[in-house]
C-alpha cells in the first residue's frame, strides 16, 4: 500500500518488550478501515522478540524506529512527534486492541469538529466484562480532569496543529502521569472531547508503568489537578499550593483552624471562576465534595475525641449549613463526652 507523504493519522506507538501482545495491536491498526496513515513504531531497546516480531510486517505504512538505549517512553512519544507527518496524531500501546471503525469515527469527528483538538473514546478492559465510560463534552471532561484523567492516553487522537501552534509536548518530569498534564494543557486552548462508544480494547497486567510506579503517579496527578487551577487566574503562593494539596489528597490529619481556611479559600475560588472556566454550578459542587470530605475526615476519622470536639461540631454545623448523618452524631457526642482515644 502508497502511503502520502501528507498522511490524514500519525499513528504513534512507542512499545518496550510487548512480544505477547504487539502482534495483536499491530494488526488492529493496520486492519483500520481508514486507511491514510503513517504507523510510527518506536522500540525502546526491548530485549524481547518485539522487534522481530515488527520486522515481520511487510507494510510501508510502518516506519520502525530502533533506539539503542532505553531513555523512556515519554522520550519516545516526543521523538514521534517531533518527526509526525500527519494531520492528527492517533495514539496507540503496544498491548492494547483498536476496533476497525475507530479511526474512521474520530476523523469523521475531527474533521466536522474545528474547535476540538483532541478525541478520546469509551474502552473496554480486556478479560473482563467492564466497559469504561468518559464524560463527553468539553465543559464536562474539564470538571472530571479535576478529580482524575478522563480522557485514556491510547484512545485519543489529536489535533496536530494545535500541539504546532502552542508548543506543547508531553512533559517527561510528568511521568507516569504525562498523559494528563497534556490533555489539562491542551484543554485551555481547544475543546476536548470522548465519543461514547467502545472503539478500543484495553489491556491491564502487572508490567505496565501504571502499575509499577503508582504511588509516583498519584503525587503528580496531584501537581496536575492544583495546576488545572491556574486556569481560573486565581493567585496563590507557596504557602496556598501546598494547603491546596494538602486539603485535596486527604493524606495528612489536618487542624479546624485549617478547616476552616479551606472555607475562606473555596468563596475566592468561586469568585475566580465567574467568568466560568468550569461551568458554575459543578465547580461549586466540586469544592463542596471537597469541603464535605474534610467534614467527614476532621469528625469520624479521629484518633482522640474529646468535648472540644463536639462543641467544634455544632459551630461547622451551624456556620456551613452541614451535618453528620444521625448516628455518626450520636456516636460523635459519645465519644466526645467520654474522651474516646484509638488504642
Amino acid at each position: 500500500m502508497n502511503i502520502s507523504n501528507h498522511p490524514r493519522i500519525t499513528v504513534l506507538m512507542p512499545v518496550y518488550n510487548c512480544e505477547l501482545y504487539i502482534k495483536e495491536s499491530i494488526d488492529s491498526i493496520l486492519n483500520q478501515t481508514f486507511s491514510d496513515f503513517e504507523f510510527i513504531i518506536i522500540d525502546d531497546a526491548s530485549t524481547d522478540e518485539t522487534l522481530s516480531i515488527i520486522r515481520s510486517y511487510d507494510d510501508n505504512r510502518i516506519k520502525l524506529i530502533k533506539k539503542p538505549l532505553n531513555t523512556g517512553y515519554t522520550n519516545s512519544l516526543n521523538h514521534g512527534l517531533s518527526i509526525a507527518k500527519g494531520e492528527y496524531i492517533a495514539r496507540m500501546d503496544g498491548d492494547d486492541i483498536s476496533l476497525p471503525e475507530r479511526f474512521a469515527k474520530q476523523v469523521a469527528f475531527l474533521d466536522t469538529n474545528p474547535e476540538t483538538v483532541l478525541i478520546g473514546t469509551f474502552f473496554k478492559i480486556i478479560g473482563r466484562d467492564k466497559i469504561i465510560t468518559v464524560p463527553e463534552y468539553h465543559d464536562a471532561i474539564k470538571l472530571a480532569m479535576l478529580k482524575d484523567c478522563c480522557i485514556a492516553h491510547p484512545t485519543v487522537i489529536i489535533r496536530k496543529s494545535c500541539l504546532d501552534k502552542f508548543s506543547l509536548i508531553y512533559d517527561e518530569k510528568k511521568e507516569p502521569a504525562e498523559d494528563y498534564d497534556l490533555w489539562t494543557r491542551l484543554l485551555a486552548v481547544g475543546k476536548l472531547h470522548n465519543l461514547q462508544e467502545v472503539l478500543l480494547h484495553y489491556r491491564v497486567h502487572s508490567s505496565q508503568v501504571s502499575h509499577k510506579r503508582n504511588e509516583q503517579q498519584r503525587n503528580i496527578a496531584l501537581e496536575i489537578k492544583i495546576n488545572l487551577l491556574n486556569n481560573l487566574g486565581f493567585e496563590k503562593n507557596d504557602q496556598t499550593h501546598d494547603f491546596l494539596k494538602k486539603m485535596i489528597a486527604r493524606r495528612e490529619s489536618f487542624s479546624f483552624i485549617e478547616m476552616n481556611q479551606f472555607e475562606d479559600l473555596k468563596s475566592k475560588l468561586l469568585l475566580a471562576n465567574q467568568k466560568s472556566f468550569f461551568e458554575q454550578q459543578g465547580f461549586e459542587k466540586y469544592l463542596f465534595e471537597i469541603q464535605n470530605n474534610l467534614f467527614k475526615d476532621y469528625f469520624l476519622k479521629r484518633e482522640r475525641y474529646s468535648p472540644i470536639i463536639y462543641f467544634q461540631y455544632l459551630k461547622i454545623k451551624y456556620n456551613w449549613q452541614i451535618k453528620l448523618k444521625a448516628l455518626h452524631e450520636i456516636k460523635l457526642f459519645a465519644k466526645s463526652i467520654i474522651f474516646y482515644s484509638k488504642k
